[in-house]
């Protein structure tokens, strides 16, 4: 996922778990030249937001290990991963990357809450859950929603 490969390029130049926000702003628009401040600050919020970096005293803590991403040297990550996600979208996603298709994975969700009642966000987390894919992270974000 792009979002992570973004987000872990800081951290892994610098070698640390921990940098300040302005660190991070700078090693995206000025360091990788990937975004301009705007748009890291931007990315910034989306990775908080998606739980992928923690706010801690002024400082950022990557909430994941940086150093099992891969950056490939040709990296570039769309502007397109600064825009929020839905709960649904997060869902859905987490389907995709386990390996369902997408299409099969929408028409199966839409026929559970067609068939249930449901909401979208419960009958993805129940699409998920039967084809044992751990979404527990994005079903609490779901509860909580409610």
């Amino acid at each position: 996922m792009s979002l992570r490969q973004a987000v872990a390029a800081p951290f892994r130049a610098r070698g640390r778990e921990r940098i300040a926000e302005s660190e991070f702003v700078v090693a995206l628009s000025l360091d990788r030249d990937w975004f301009s401040p705007d748009q890291a600050k931007r990315l910034l919020d989306v990775a908080v937001s998606e739980g992928l970096l923690i706010r801690e005293d002024g400082d950022l803590v990557v909430a994941f290990d940086a150093d099992d991403e891969s950056i490939p040297d040709d990296f570039r990550p769309d502007e397109s991963i600064i825009q929020r996600r839905s709960t649904f979208q997060r869902l859905l996603d987490a389907l995709v990357d386990s390996g369902e298709a997408k299409q099969e994975a929408v028409a199966g969700i839409n026929a559970l809450q067609s068939d249930l009642g449901l909401t979208i966000e419960a009958a993805a987390v129940l699409y998920a859950h039967r084809r044992g894919v751990d979404v527990s992270d994005h079903a609490a974000r779901a509860r909580a929603e409610l």
